[in-house]
């Protein structure tokens, strides 16, 4: 009998670790080829991990909840073989390239402190995972910052939600170093300055202030994607200045094409068409006409993309929203654009996404029309700088301008909202831009072969 030693394998180009969910099999149960092991979450996705070989599971070297680093041996196998074995971490297919970054007139180029930070991470002997490490590269936090706050993962690890309670904290000026100053400050001041020292700190107080829970009522406590979830939703808001532009736009022919060519469509492709890859294509058609809505921001420097990765807000039975991305939008055809699009929308709900899938988005499509809303004002997706809302397709009546004269008629009517970041992205810039993908879907060519 040989022992086989499972590694964490390698999820994606920056994914570092992942949190061990669940373990499917227990230290005892007979493993098949193929069979899954054990549920892992990374900051993105929930995957599972499949043995490659067949054997006896021995031993679980994480409990749930652990975090696990990529390459780290997290349980033994016993299999048949005469000697002992360990699995390789998979090697990335191909580097992701690096993002095209141009000198945008009118900002003046400065050092970056990011890049200090970034370079001096070799200098801590704390671990600090990727993730943590872009955090703190946007936010500008220093390495001795870093090292001073008190992680609550394994071994003292800094996780990212550490660091997201420091940055809030930071930003409403009650820097937790500051406070750690005052605590050990030996001399005792005088009467009158604790008082004022209370006062001046009630507002810490009632931050977590206790909320009342009537005998009815019912405590959920949050998954850990909702956490997640809620930590970006946060992050977004206290990072950027959110202003959107709205557009209602006439989508009858769209309508009606898509009407008339789905069955067809759906039997020589095996493929169901829906609205969606027809935004993606109008959007990624606009971001041609404007591509500073594809950029990001890095201090005072405008990142400007290359590529158009376009992300799609999916909803999971969970109640939960992952966001999938669709990479170089712009160079897929309408074909293409609708097997991406159903791939992953089917491989989300079923959390069969990998980490990489959700990542390197550039823009991001989200569809509340399909929730029965009309419009919506999205909470941009970081470090994106836009994100575009299409709303529920109504039949209106409404004025159409023929040679004969003005006419009402009835059409299909829809609601298109762009949020955007106000810092680099001007309401002329985001109201045109929508304006533009509006103009995409009202001009739909009716005799459109596919």
């Amino acid at each position: 009998m040989a022992q086989y030693e499972l590694l964490l394998p390698k999820m994606g180009e920056s994914v570092a670790e992942a949190t061990v969910i669940k373990w499917v099999k227990q230290p005892g149960d007979s493993i098949d080829l193929d069979d899954t092991i054990l549920e892992i979450a990374t900051d993105k996705v929930d995957s599972e991990v499949p043995s490659p070989v067949a054997g006896k599971l021995v031993k679980q070297l994480f409990a749930a909840d652990e975090v696990a680093q990529v390459g780290d041996v997290i349980a033994i196998i016993e299999t048949e073989g005469g000697e002992d074995a360990t699995t390789k971490a998979p090697v990335a297919e191909k580097p992701i390239a690096e993002e095209k970054i141009e000198t945008i007139p009118g900002i003046e180029q400065l050092p970056s402190e990011n890049a200090n930070v970034a370079t001096d991470f070799s200098a801590s002997e704390r671990f600090y995972s990727p993730l943590v490490k872009s955090i703190a590269a946007q936010e500008n936090i220093s390495l001795a910052e870093l090292d001073a706050i008190k992680g609550s993962g394994a071994d003292g690890r800094l996780t990212k939600d550490d660091l997201l309670v420091y940055i809030a904290d930071k930003n409403n000026g009650e820097s937790i170093l500051k406070t750690k100053t005052v605590v050990l400050t030996p001399p005792a001041p005088p009467t009158s300055q604790i008082v004022e020292n209370k006062v001046s700190s009630a507002p810490v107080v009632n931050k977590t202030s206790t909320t009342s829970v009537s005998g009815g009522d019912e405590i959920i406590e949050m998954d850990r994607m909702r956490k997640l979830i809620a930590d970006h939703m946060v992050m977004s808001k206290t990072t950027s200045p959110h202003v959107t532009s709205f557009v209602e736009a006439d989508v009858t022919n769209m309508v009606l094409w898509r009407n008339k060519v789905k069955n067809s469509f759906e039997k020589r492709e095996n493929e169901k068409i829906t609205f969606t890859p027809i935004f993606v294509e109008a959007v990624a058609k606009a971001i041609k006409d404007f591509p500073m809505i594809n950029v990001s921001v890095n201090g005072t420097q405008i990142i400007k993309k290359r590529d158009i990765n376009i992300g799609m807000a999916a909803a999971l039975p969970s109640g939960n929203l992952i966001v999938p991305v669709i990479r170089n939008a712009d160079q897929l055809n309408l074909v293409g654009l609708t097997k991406a699009v159903n791939d992953l929308a089917a491989r989300a709900r079923n959390s069969k996404l990998k980490p990489d899938e959700t990542q390197g988005g550039t823009f991001t499509l989200t569809n509340v029309g399909s929730f029965g809303n009309v419009m919506g004002t999205p909470i941009i997706n970081q470090p994106q700088v836009a994100i575009l809302a299409v709303g529920a397709i109504k039949k209106k009546p409404a004025v159409l301008e023929t040679e004969h004269g003005d006419v009402i008629a009835i059409r299909h009517m829809m609601f298109l909202s762009l949020s955007y970041d106000h810092r680099v992205v001007d309401g002329s810039l985001g109201g045109m831009f929508v304006r533009r993908v509006a103009d995409y879907l009202e001009s739909w060519d009716l005799n459109r072969e596919i």
